[in-house]
């Protein structure tokens, strides 16, 4: 048993649900984990798993990879499927050292593999660190709410993985509470291919959110943050703005939702004088994208 000031013992009891289908690796994983002082919780196959995560989200998961029913890989791309639980650290217990058993349970979402017949020192230690670098990352993250900000995690795959407390209220009242998954999925693709994206928040506010790229390994970060009222805000950039008459122009057929080229066309002139302009209006609205350039331009021609 490790002293109190044990680098590995635990701040705070954790909780570790244990998922494995041997009793004799239960017995001998929760006997450790309790002398560590962690809360223990107990599965014999995914089934289970998952009742235990819906009665209470662990802190982290030693996970057999084989198992009957779904094996741990199948119950891993489950949990990380959930953004409410795909922040959980997930360490692969398995007798399966090639390579391709190990390259699946990383590709599935695990953080790590210990190899059977199991070495608990090995266990215990790896289990430390990772449950270390989930509440830190966990403190980062929130602490993005406190800065009156939001975060969204996206896979590889363009689904949300992880989203701050305070971005799912934002998005829950921008796109509708019972979110359609698809349009969400749809939405915050839009934000990453076009760096950023404005949605009218009930109170006439607006949400912002902006491609923030990679956050972590098989991860992209999309930022969200409330914005004034987008007239009120619109009124107060064009007026200090001092466009000219042809940028103003521009920026007109720009909120019409018209390309470079049309632009160009309308206004006799070449689709690079075009985007000339837009540089300068970009820099004079103190925006970096189409898109907020042309909501600003939107909003006052819907008043108008």
């Amino acid at each position: 048993m490790n002293p109190p000031d044990a680098p590995n013992a635990p701040a705070v009891s954790s909780v570790v649900l244990v998922v494995d289908d041997a009793p004799e690796t239960l017995r001998m994983l929760c006997d450790a984990l309790a002398i560590e002082g962690y809360t223990v919780l107990v599965a014999r196959d995914a089934i289970e798993a998952l009742e235990r995560f819906e009665m209470a989200v662990p802190d982290a998961v030693l996970l057999d990879a084989i198992m009957p029913g779904d094996d741990g890989f199948t119950l891993c791309r489950r949990l990380k499927g959930e953004p409410s639980w795909a922040h959980v650290p997930v360490i692969f217990m398995t007798g399966l050292a090639e390579t391709e058993q190990i390259v699946e349970g990383f590709a599935s979402g695990g953080v790590d593999y210990v190899v059977k017949p199991l070495k608990i020192p090995e266990v215990l230690a790896r289990l430390a660190t990772h449950l270390r670098n989930a509440h830190v990352s966990r403190l980062a993250r929130e602490a993005v709410d406190v800065a009156g900000l939001g975060v969204v995690l996206l896979d590889t795959q363009g689904r949300m993985a992880w989203r701050s407390p305070q971005a799912m209220r934002w998005l829950q009242q921008a796109l509708g509470p019972e979110q359609d998954e698809a349009a969400l999925r749809q939405w915050l693709q839009r934000v990453v291919s076009e760096g950023e994206t404005l949605a009218a928040l009930p109170d006439g506010s607006q949400l912002q959110a902006r491609y923030l790229g990679q956050g972590g390994p098989g991860e992209v970060m999309v930022l969200l943050r409330q914005t004034a009222p987008v007239q009120d805000a619109a009124h107060k950039r064009l007026s200090g703005a001092s466009l000219t008459p042809r940028e103003t122009e521009v920026l007109s057929w720009l909120a019409k939702g018209k390309t470079n080229r049309d632009i160009g066309d309308i206004l006799g002139m070449s689709p690079r004088t075009v985007n000339k302009h837009l540089e300068h209006i970009f820099e004079k609205l103190g925006v970096e994208t189409r898109t907020a350039a042309a909501a600003i331009a939107s909003s006052l021609l819907q008043e108008g």
